[in-house]
């Protein structure tokens, strides 16, 4: 038999896991994946979405070579052509819009389906040195940034859970989005018999192995929390000497909870008045205690409001004080990643536009210059994007010419004049940090990029040496890349031969800042249903999809089954629908298929699709956000989950 040759790699997906993995070589093909079982964080598993992540490397569909369009724009019909035509065309084109519109016509646009410096950062090298548009925002977590940028905490040493008393998990599914910090959650439950309770409107994996589940109106998450805080005010369990040295507005704070008694939060909320109490009692004694917030009820109008009304129940508790005690939403080790991206290379003053907003970019007939070029990479946007009709209308301009870097004939590749084939994880040396831990992770090539698929690096120096560009750093090695990242006294050779470094940030020291941060604010309700019998739709996250990543894998594929809506057998019995029924769900922007699976582990008056579908096969093509309003937080999220829709037969 070959012998088997373990190359030290980490998953490069947007997970805050960031997880540590083996890949077994032999004969120069991987075949088989392990997680590292000496990683400190992740200790040896994967998840169900990545544990066998050579197969997206093998997959009979993945892009292998450059393509060009041949018919229109969605239509999915391309040509092969040879990679220098490839380039010359891009290369032309842009160089052809820079000198006749500017260098703002063009528009890179990247998120986290690459973590890797390299993979994601990389090619912005070019785009700053011509002077392209930039972009700014989020689609997932914008108001936890707005929060963090007024100086609220919102992280710490997830390892440090495992000293908590007391963790409230708040719309945080972490079994299925990163459950590797479940491990700490339990040894807290071993060492210290902490209690977990999950708060969410579904009855989740993670909510069946919490202590309890507290079923939540979607949207009224601020109200609950009002009450948390009035009842541990009233109760006298607030380390007063402590908020008032961080609060710049405690009186302010207690004033505008003080309405909120349980029975009025249980009005709104639907959460019984007694466990407000409980809950809160909990909450005040435990020392300390963890709120571990999700990003799903931050997917609101009102996401800013929910963001700061958990830190201040993190505040009120004192909690920041003790090792394992505050607010965890996410954590980011010491790591600048700016240098991978050069922003320093472009003139200044170039203006920026809202990523979270594209359809509206792509559509507009102010913007001075349009955007007519377009280059997207580690993202779906005609999937992943809110708004999504106009998305899809600005993708199908012909004036707008577009480049996608992808391993697969994604929703978004099928718009692009020019596809151009990416490698995986398993082919290409990349550096990244996390946004769910303090590690910093390596990741090795096991294998020579499969067909004629290339880095983004390498794609960054064609380009800029067909496009006749001279700055130096467009035509660095990937090595000089990613050395320019690394912190004083490392060396790349040695992180990547130990696979990580741990680079931790100080824990928060709130009362070293002084009685800065402002707590009070609005308590938002939850939104009025626009018609009597409409239901509010929620589309987290699924357990074998990351985004819309993996959706198009078999394996994946056949543990979803199909697009499942998940309803409550009140709701369904009222509109005559039953268990395994085809159905669909829509409202005044669009319409989806799903089948039925009736539960009583959600909320009355909510239903859930998981995962994010592509739109082919039609079969099961479930594209939610062709139902999410066109509306954003003042912060700029996506209302995401802020969807009504009437579900009918299918038949009807």
């Amino acid at each position: 038999m070959p012998e088997s040759r373990p190359v030290r790699g980490c998953c490069p997906h947007d997970c805050q896991d960031t997880c540590s993995w083996i890949a077994h070589v032999e004969d120069g093909r991987v075949t088989r994946m392990e997680g590292a079982k000496d990683h400190p964080f992740t200790r040896g598993a994967l998840c169900a979405k990545v544990n066998d992540y050579q197969v997206r490397t093998y997959a009979p569909d993945r892009l292998l070579q450059p393509l060009r369009r041949t018919g229109p724009k969605g239509s999915g019909s391309f040509e092969r052509i040879e990679w220098d035509e490839a380039i010359d065309t891009i290369a032309a084109r842009f160089g052809e819009i820079v000198s006749t519109h500017g260098a703002e016509a063009l528009l890179p646009l990247n998120y986290l389906g690459s973590l890797g410096v390299l993979q994601r950062r990389a090619l912005m090298r070019l785009f700053h040195t011509l002077g392209a548009s930039r972009f700014h925002g989020s689609i997932c977590g914008a108001p936890g940034n707005v929060i963090a940028a007024e100086g609220h905490p919102r992280g710490f040493d997830p390892e440090e859970i495992a000293d908590s008393r007391f963790v409230l998990l708040w719309g945080a599914n972490v079994l299925t989005t990163s459950h590797h910090h479940f491990h700490f959650l339990k040894e807290a439950r071993r060492r210290h018999g902490a209690r977990i309770v999950t708060i969410d409107p579904r009855r989740t994996i993670t909510a069946r192995a919490s202590d309890e589940h507290v079923s939540i109106l979607p949207g009224s998450d601020s109200v609950l929390a009002a009450g948390l805080a009035r009842e541990m005010f009233e109760r006298e369990l607030v380390d007063l000497d402590h908020a008032r040295a961080v609060a710049a507005d405690l009186d302010d704070f207690r004033a505008q909870v003080d309405p909120w008694t349980p029975e009025r939060v249980a009005e709104v909320c639907g959460v019984a008045p007694d466990t407000v109490r409980r809950l809160a009692h909990e909450l005040g004694t435990a020392r300390p205690a963890t709120i571990r917030g999700g990003v799903g009820p931050q997917q609101t109008l009102h996401g800013e409001a929910l963001v700061r009304s958990l830190s201040a129940l993190a505040i009120l508790g004192g909690h920041w004080k003790h090792r394992g005690g505050g607010l965890f939403i996410e954590a980011n080790p010491v790591f600048d990643e700016s240098p991978a991206a050069r922003p320093d290379l472009g003139p200044q003053g170039v203006r920026s536009l809202d990523m979270a907003r594209l359809g509206e970019h792509l559509t507009s007939r102010e913007l001075d210059p349009p955007i007519l070029g377009l280059m997207v990479w580690t993202m779906n946007p005609a999937i992943d994007q809110p708004d999504l009709a106009r998305v899809r209308e600005g993708l199908a301009r012909e004036d707008l010419f577009t480049v996608v870097l992808e391993h697969f004939m994604t929703d978004t590749a099928r718009y692009a004049d020019i596809v151009l084939p990416s490698t995986t994880q398993l082919e290409h040396m990349d550096v990244q940090g996390a946004w769910g831990h303090h590690y910093v992770s390596a990741n090795n090539p096991a294998i020579a990029p499969v067909g004629e698929s290339k880095s983004h690096p390498e794609v960054l120096r064609l380009l800029a040496s067909r496009m006749g560009l001279t700055e130096p750093a467009l035509f660095q090695s990937d090595e000089e890349i990613v050395s320019a990242c690394l912190w004083q006294g490392t060396s790349l050779a040695e992180l990547r031969d130990a696979g990580w470094a741990k680079r931790s940030r100080p824990r928060p020291d709130l009362e070293a800042e002084g009685p800065g941060l402002v707590l009070s604010g609005p308590v938002p309700l939850p939104p009025t249903p626009p018609y009597g019998h409409a239901l509010r739709l929620l589309t987290p996250k699924a357990h074998h999809f990351l985004n819309s990543t993996f959706a198009n894998l078999p394996r994946q594929r056949t543990a979803m089954e199909r697009p499942t809506l998940e309803m409550h057998e009140r709701d369904a019995g009222a509109r005559g629908l039953t268990g395994g029924q085809e159905v669909r769900v829509r409202n005044g922007r669009g319409e989806v298929r799903a089948w039925i699976t009736l539960t009583d582990g959600i909320h009355p008056g909510v239903v859930s699709l998981p995962g994010k579908w592509w739109r082919f096969p039609e079969a099961t093509g479930a594209v939610a956000n062709e139902l999410t309003p066109a509306a954003w937080s003042v912060g700029g999220q996506p209302a995401y989950n802020d969807t009504f829709v009437e579900v009918v037969s299918a038949a009807e």
